[in-house]
């Protein structure tokens, strides 16, 4: 039997590179060896792709390489510039193409999207470091338009990273000025206190067009008022499924799910993340490359309805392959 030659791309140059190790050895670990002969690749946090534990160019990395299943989380993994190294390669990838994959990172143009969509998100405004402003007035544009207190995060990171809380219109020039200096570009959205949910979405899976996976309640640490990097790096969060929201609730988000897949123009996969209130769910962002390692929200919501990370994974090679 002639078998698969899998690259599993992992590593990379954001700060979710620790998170990218363990989904990459999470896919390598599912693919039966009787089937697939996997390649693992690396790429180091400077950006340099590694084969076998020796520096080589990513020609030389993806040479020979049948299909590559990309677990890169954020960074260049995410923003575009390894799904078009792939392209020029010729080499079939799973997730999302180059420019869905750029649009769902930055969140202020999928913001735009999800609007545009119909999609309901928290109040929002983006500042970047170019902008003619101070914090000061920043602060009091933001303070003519939404009631703190305020979520201030950067645009281009996932897993919570660089995410700071301002209670107070006082707090708030500080804030921006903290995450502006570390990021460039600042968005600022009212804080919806709520329940926090995650629904995975799956392309021509189970005889479904878009297979929409049951929303996972995400259970956060006590004392913590919203999901922080560090709960994801140390598995401290919890993804209860079935969860405890209502059937409308859950009818409402996993159609939400589907509009934002669809209205990004993903590929084969993604993750939506909400925030739900009693009234209301409210769209957070989207994941076009959802976590597989332990503790990660979309393995929970496979087993939830029988399936597993190895299925899945050889889902997404067939349709990558397609």
């Amino acid at each position: 039997m002639v078998r698969t030659t899998v690259g599993v791309l992992r590593g990379g140059t954001s700060g979710e590179y620790d998170l990218s190790l363990k989904t990459g050895a999470a896919v390598l670990n599912a693919l039966p060896d009787e089937t697939y002969q996997t390649r693992d690749i690396f790429i180091d946090k400077r950006g340099y792709w590694h084969l076998r534990g020796v520096p080589v160019t990513a020609t030389r990395a993806l040479s020979q390489v049948d299909v590559v299943v990309n677990a890169l989380h954020g960074g260049v993994g995410e923003d575009g510039s390894v799904q078009r190294i792939l392209e020029q390669a010729g080499v079939p990838y799973t997730g999302a193409r180059p420019l869905a994959a750029h649009q769902s990172l930055n969140k202020a143009r999928a913001y735009e999207i999800f609007k545009k969509a119909g999609i309901r998100i928290p109040q929002t405004i983006v500042f970047s470091v170019d902008d003619a402003l101070s914090t000061g007035e920043m602060a009091e544009m933001v303070f003519a338009e939404i009631a703190p207190p305020y979520v201030v995060k950067p645009a281009g990171e996932g897993a919570s990273r660089g995410i700071e809380i301002a209670m107070s219109f006082s707090d708030l020039p500080d804030t921006l000025g903290d995450v502006l200096d570390a990021f460039g570009t600042v968005i600022v959205q009212h804080y919806i206190s709520g329940r926090e949910a995650t629904v995975g979405v799956i392309e021509d899976f189970r005889g479904q067009e878009l297979y929409v996976l049951p929303p996972a309640e995400v259970i956060i640490p006590d004392g913590s008022i919203f999901v922080e990097s560090t709960h994801h790096d140390n598995a401290l969060l919890r993804h209860n499924v079935p969860s405890t929201f209502g059937i409308k609730e859950k009818e409402a988000l996993m159609t939400l799910a589907r509009l934002a897949h669809r209205a990004l123009e993903l590929s084969h996969f993604s993750r939506a993340d909400f925030i739900v209130t009693p009234s209301a769910a409210y769209l957070l962002e989207v994941n076009a490359i959802p976590g597989l390692y332990q503790g990660a929200a979309f393995p929970a919501m496979l087993e939830s309805v029988g399936s597993s990370v190895r299925e899945f994974i050889e889902h997404s090679i067939s349709l990558a392959r397609t």
